[in-house]
């Protein structure tokens, strides 16, 4: 919201706008003064503190050292919710939850949720200051506020929270209602949607509650514009799909020759500090080792995705996202030697062109996934500056600090995450940028219909990288989807000119599973989605990645208390996954499921990557299996499941309910609560889908459970 409000008057001429931005607007909408400190445990030495978090995108913000040995920087913030961790004589903490010998980094900090790196990042919940002022806002240039969502021109205004009792969208081709469509403690947000037809003149005019009237922009004859030309074209399939990641040494095998392979390029043949035991290739239902994250190998391949496209159809995905397949010093791949190489272990290009065909056959798009933050050391870059030091052509590629040096010393050049096997790219260099680009178009040009991108926040000039990379790829494809490994709420990056969405963990993982584990109560959790679909866009939400467990947590079932590999998960466990599950699949955007979930796999994250564990494709929880059927379907035979419009109704204790679908003839009702819970649904009657039963008025909702409910007479 700050970003927005910082960009209006910048944009308006662009935009050609007629739009006066008052101070009082400013005021009340704006920020809250926030100190940040950290104080150094006893006998600590620290040189360097800063502030990294959601919202300066990971960027840092040096803290100050105070007389009394603490860090602390004040910064001004907009009210919601924002993750983040000091970053340490140069280093991230591991924990912020425990990384003080067990303690907190930040005892300030209101909860802590997992990082995605086996740690935890602080939150903080930022509260809007006191006085209940009113405002309204509205910036054109944000999808947020105005976009094509499913041929729809969307138009959106925020305001503050229980002041408003109608508004009126007033053009120059008509007037019309708009709704409260999103209500959370810091604002709610009105929504009408409209016939595209071209070039449009408009303003807002609304009455409050307390009966006196207000307009944006302030001035009578002041007003909007709309050139009729869509700046962020929706990709409309992404809505119509359901998605499943495949990490491809671990889903099947379906020729062993080839595994052998593997041993070849591993990281072992490279580093000259490997410490611990040598890599090694398994049975595919042999034991975890210590060496289970990265270099244990089962064999997985092309071959064996290609064996299962029958099986991946008949639960409904429509697309499939391959975890690194190119040439690299590990079993996860996110360590490249060269981006223009498949990886020997998985097959050969005529193998992956002929999985594409086979795919695209069956009505499936496949996503690679793209690592330019950094490369493995067998890259061939990096092993040029290894041999040849200053001299070698691609020396400033890296952020080499002395040569020579041995592979693998993080002290010797920068690493991602200060990692020795990870050396870090300059992006900033124009040579590396116009490498990396070239390697996405080759693969979008061999067939793949889209890309993955790994920590793209993390790279050097991010946004400007990203903002060139897209408009050489839809350029050629403009049907490629994009999509960018970010873990938090960030508008910011899906605003037309980088991605078109990201990994939502921020859904799935932040709003979703604390919901089904009882940790959010319906009104909160509903909430918590209000802001978070007033965060984005229409047309973005409906691109949503959308997805609660992949490769790098642990397993839903396990994170809903199912246990780890081996266990027989509680009937519990299984009503929760349902409850979560039947969410995923009924908000808008694209479900993601990771590869096993919908068989009931197990595994935690922190016994080495046990998520990651080969499928056992002999055992099956068939319940959970045919309940994942049972969504896809449901999905495909409701359009109102796939479409962008969702409207807020009501929560009540454990109950949280929204509609689905521009014309409200889908009500998706949720209970995370043990007990009945009674909820008062909308008037008229309604039909439980895939049961006979027919609801109206008070209606009781059992525990632990989701319906998708229909408003009788409707097909939609």
């Amino acid at each position: 919201m700050k970003r927005a409000l910082a960009l209006v008057i910048m944009l308006a001429v662009v935009a050609g706008l007629f739009l006066t931005v008052h101070a009082s607007q400013t005021e009340t909408l704006g920020t809250v003064s926030v100190t940040f400190t950290y104080v150094p445990v006893s006998g600590e030495k620290v040189t360097s503190v800063s502030l990294r978090g959601s919202f300066n995108n990971w960027g840092e913000w040096p803290m100050k050292r105070q007389p009394d040995g603490s860090w602390s920087i004040t910064v001004q913030l907009a009210p919601g919710t924002y993750q983040y961790k000091y970053y340490i004589n140069g280093k991230w903490p591991h924990d912020m939850a425990t990384g003080h010998n067990g303690k907190p980094v930040d005892p300030k900090a209101d909860k802590y949720v997992d990082d995605g790196f086996g740690g935890q990042n602080a939150v903080r919940v930022i509260k809007p200051a006191p006085g209940g002022k009113f405002y309204a806002f509205h910036d054109p240039s944000d999808p947020a506020y105005r976009c094509i969502a499913d041929e729809k021109l969307v138009v959106r205004l925020q305001v503050a929270p229980g002041l408003v009792k109608q508004v009126d969208l007033v053009t120059d081709k008509g007037q019309w209602p708009m709704e409260r469509q999103l209500f959370w403690d810091d604002g709610e947000v009105w929504r009408v949607a409209l016939p595209t037809t071209g070039p449009l003149s408009y303003r807002f005019a609304g009455e409050r509650v307390d009966g006196t009237h207000f307009s944006l922009p302030k001035n009578p004859d002041a007003h909007f514009t709309f050139s009729g030309i869509n700046p962020f074209p929706q990709l409309r399939w992404v809505e119509q799909s359901v998605g499943y990641e495949i990490f491809p040494d671990r889903f099947c095998n379906g020729d062993s020759k080839n595994d052998a392979l593997a041993l070849k390029t591993d990281e072992y043949n490279f580093n000259a500090l490997w410490e611990g035991p040598p890599p090694l290739i398994s049975k595919w239902d042999g034991p975890i080792t210590p060496e289970h994250c990265c270099h244990q190998y089962f064999g997985g391949d092309f071959a064996g995705i290609m064996s299962k496209l029958d099986y991946l159809s008949s639960i409904g995905v429509t697309l499939i996202y391959l975890a690194p397949v190119f040439e690299s010093g590990s079993a996860h791949g996110y360590d490249t030697h060269d981006y223009l190489k498949l990886a020997p272990r998985l097959g050969t290009k005529g193998e992956l062109h002929a999985l594409l065909d086979a795919a695209h056959a069956r009505g499936m798009r496949v996503l690679f996934d793209f690592v330019p933050d950094h490369t493995g050391l067998g890259f061939w870059a990096f092993q040029d500056i290894v041999k040849h030091g200053p001299k070698s052509p691609y020396w400033n590629w890296y952020f080499i600090r002395h040569w020579p040096f041995n592979p693998g010393d993080s002290s010797a050049y920068e690493g991602w995450w200060n990692l020795g096997s990870l050396p870090k790219l300059n992006t900033g260099n124009p040579e590396v940028r116009d490498y990396l680009s070239k390697v996405v178009m080759y693969w979008l040009d061999f067939g793949f219909d889209g890309f993955r991108v790994d920590v793209p926040n993390e790279l050097v000039n991010a946004h400007s990288f990203f903002a060139e990379l897209r408009k050489q790829v839809k350029a050629t494809h403009p049907n490629a989807y994009m999509v960018g490994e970010i873990w938090q709420l960030a508008p910011e990056w899906v605003k037309g000119d980088e991605f078109d969405s990201l990994m939502n963990y921020a859904l799935g993982k932040d709003i979703l599973l604390p919901y089904a584990l009882g940790k959010l109560s319906g009104e909160e959790a509903l909430g918590e989605l209000n802001h978070y679909y007033a965060s984005y866009g229409e047309n973005v939400a409906a691109m949503g990645f959308n997805l609660i467990s992949s490769h790098d947590t642990s397993r839903l079932l396990t994170d809903l208390g199912g246990g780890d590999i081996g266990d027989k998960p509680s009937a519990q466990s299984i009503a929760k996954l349902k409850l979560v599950t039947t969410l995923l699949y009924a908000l808008p955007g694209m479900p993601v499921v990771f590869q096993g979930d919908e068989r009931g796999c197990l595994g935690a994250k922190a016994h080495y990557d046990a998520q990651r564990y080969p499928i056992q494709w002999d055992k099956v929880n068939n319940d959970v299996l045919s309940y994942f059927r049972t969504l896809s379907q449901l999905r495909k035979g409701l359009p109102s499941l796939r479409s962008s419009a969702i409207c807020a109704y009501k929560a009540e204790g454990g109950v949280l309910a929204f509609f689905r679908g521009e014309d409200r003839h889908v009500l998706v009702v949720a209970n995370n609560s043990p007990r009945l819970v009674t909820l008062t649904l909308p008037e008229g009657k309604w039909n439980v889908v895939g049961s006979s039963t027919i609801l109206q008025g008070k209606t009781v909702v059992p525990p632990v459970r989701t319906w998708i409910l229909l408003r009788e007479g409707q097909k939609s």
